[in-house]
């Protein structure tokens, strides 16, 4: 039975997500940005009897509501408030050391976005805060105020690929302090123009302000390390990575990451062969993407790419 005092969520790719992960009765799986719990929901089902799931989140407010989704399945359900770059530390703390399959869904959800106060969105004229954790210090509006006309033309540029990007971090200079999402995309806005043709469609600061939630939640460093601390627990039972990314710059980095740990790793013409023994083996060449059907009812899986890989045996001397 659908409880709909919960906030509505959708989660992206579900029947892939299962598939991917070739989830099986009585396995083990790590779901590392657990959300609302709609993937780890589904996986739990296809792992009873006796499957279990431990679900990691740095957003409490997330935490709170995927407890009650996945209350029916009772311990075989264990959610932990914290970041997936740690999640090795977290599975130890839960007496964890091998799973079967790890997920992680990344960037923002669709909860922070419509949440009224996170400040993630433009949508609405509210704070720059676009912490994901809310017991973090930095916030967007702190990044704003305090960098150099330089950290942010970096920022931007970097985490936004938004050619743009000196004249807005000059704009934002001149006319901060700048403490809410409506002065800041109106500041980007006045600064680049509505732009002609098909970019009239999309907001001027949109990529703005991907740039500084990006910066602010440092997600590709933090992906950066999960992606190495995945082996080592998928490594004993030859589990699945599933990685789910809505930007170019995440899907990127996944890529990147799994190929060049796996044996289709491009090889150096000039470079001796110096690199350990693949541990990888790529399950998808190219990332896939969500039907038709699904982007018809859920808009938000339009730009989703999956990608996995799977957990071979590194050899090691005695």
């Amino acid at each position: 039975m659908t409880n709909t005092s919960l906030p509505i969520h959708q989660p992206v790719m579900l029947d892939e997500v299962v598939e991917a992960l070739a989830v099986r009765p009585g396995g083990s799986y790590v779901d590392g940005t657990v959300g609302l719990g709609g993937h780890a929901f589904a996986i739990l089902k296809a792992a009873q009897p006796e499957g279990r799931l431990l679900g990691i989140d740095r957003d409490r407010y997330a935490l709170k509501h995927a407890a009650k989704n996945l209350g029916s399945y009772g311990d075989a359900a264990v959610l932990s408030y914290g970041n997936y770059k740690d999640m090795k530390d977290i599975c130890d703390e839960h007496a964890i050391k091998h799973v079967d399959g790890l997920l992680l869904d990344l960037g923002i959800s669709s909860l922070q976005l419509s949440q009224p106060g996170r400040g993630f969105s433009f949508q609405r004229n509210e704070p720059l805060d676009m912490r994901m954790d809310s017991d973090q210090r930095l916030t967007a509006a702190e990044m704003i105020n305090e960098s150099t006309e330089d950290e942010l033309a970096e920022i931007i540029w970097k985490y936004g690929e938004e050619r743009r990007s000196r004249r807005i971090a000059k704009a934002i200079v001149d006319d901060r302090p700048l403490n809410t999402t409506g002065e800041l995309a109106g500041v980007v806005e006045q600064a680049v123009g509505r732009g002609r043709g098909r970019s009239n469609n999309i907001h001027p600061a949109t990529l703005t302000f991907q740039a500084l939630r990006i910066a602010v939640n440092e997600e590709l460093m933090h992906l950066q390390a999960a992606l190495a601390s995945a082996h080592s627990l998928l490594e004993a039972t030859g589990g699945r990575l599933v990685v789910i990314s809505f930007h170019s710059l995440e899907d990127r980095q996944v890529k990147e990451y799994m190929r060049n740990h796996s044996a289709d790793r491009p090889r150096e013409r000039w470079v001796p062969d110096v690199d350990p023994e693949p541990c990888w083996r790529r399950i998808t060449r190219r990332a896939q993407k969500a039907s038709n059907y699904e982007i018809a009812r859920n808009p938000r899986a339009r730009s989703a790419r999956l990608r996995v890989a799977e957990a071979i045996p590194i050899a090691r001397s005695a």
